[in-house]
């Protein structure tokens, strides 16, 4: 029997994160720094507080800030980032918008940008860099969604949609390219993990609801988020692909 050997961490590796500029993005980063690889951040927001971060950990860290759901901006950030860095191996889409609203007050407007802000993208660093990965014949590209998407959480209609697509994004496109060595995975985690319980009157009541019912009770955190991110991005993990792994502490056991 042939037993296959990865090399550990990700040495010489180069990951993208795009909204890492806060929460869960800046802990992937982070991570990643720990492995061993480069880490380019982009991002709307002002993202110097990540780098500054990962610089305790590596020099090898840019930001590179830009609206994502513009189709020019994105492939100029793609294309500074491989300039930069000489290649891009993991891509890890965080851009997302979080927004409580019951069904009947949710207007067409606030519809519409929910879906371009979680999708577009998703579609445009994708497209964008999988030329490049397909060149290298290593790629990994790690969306992350949410758990509602397995529990249907009230008020929360035009995001759970948006997160499902993710899930049939990643499906499709991992059997496309699979024979590059690339994979494409998500990960759904729990709100929890990136909403502030104080923030919001509704999200209050969830997170009381919320946190008696996972099997680990306490709160998931950016880090357990981002360990298995760091995972999926690795070489030992170059059998899964087209998966959902759910990190939510067992609020939803898919």
């Amino acid at each position: 029997m042939q037993i296959h050997r990865f090399e550990a961490g990700l040495e010489g590796r180069v990951a993208l994160v795009t909204g890492a500029a806060i929460g869960n993005g800046r802990a992937f980063c982070e991570r990643f720094a720990e492995e061993g690889a480069a880490v380019a951040i982009a991002d709307i927001a002002d993202a110097s507080e990540t780098v500054a971060a990962v610089r305790e950990i590596t020099n090898r860290v840019r930001a590179y800030q830009g609206d994502l759901t513009i189709p020019d901006t994105v492939q100029q950030i793609v294309e500074q980032v491989e300039r930069d860095f000489g290649r891009i191996d993991v891509l890890v889409h965080n851009v997302g918008l979080y927004e409580e609203e019951p069904f009947e007050l949710l207007t067409f407007e606030q519809w519409k940008r929910m879906l371009q802000v979680c999708l577009d993208p998703l579609f445009l660093t994708a497209h964008a860099v999988l030329p490049r990965m397909k060149r290298q014949g290593f790629g990994r590209i790690i969306a992350l969604s949410s758990n509602t998407i397995w529990l249907g959480t009230p008020y929360l209609v035009h995001y759970v949609t948006a997160k499902s697509a993710i899930v049939g994004f990643v499906r499709s496109l991992a059997a496309e390219v699979g024979q590059y060595g690339i994979t494409v995975n998500a990960i759904t985690v729990g709100v929890t993990a990136t909403q502030d319980p104080t923030d919001r009157p509704m999200n209050r009541t969830l997170l009381k609801d919320i946190l008696p019912s996972q099997c680990i009770h306490r709160a998931d955190e950016p880090h357990d988020i981002a360990n298995v991110v760091a995972f999926l991005a690795m070489p030992a993990a170059s059998i899964i692909t087209g998966q959902v792994i759910n990190v939510d502490g067992g609020v939803a056991r898919h």
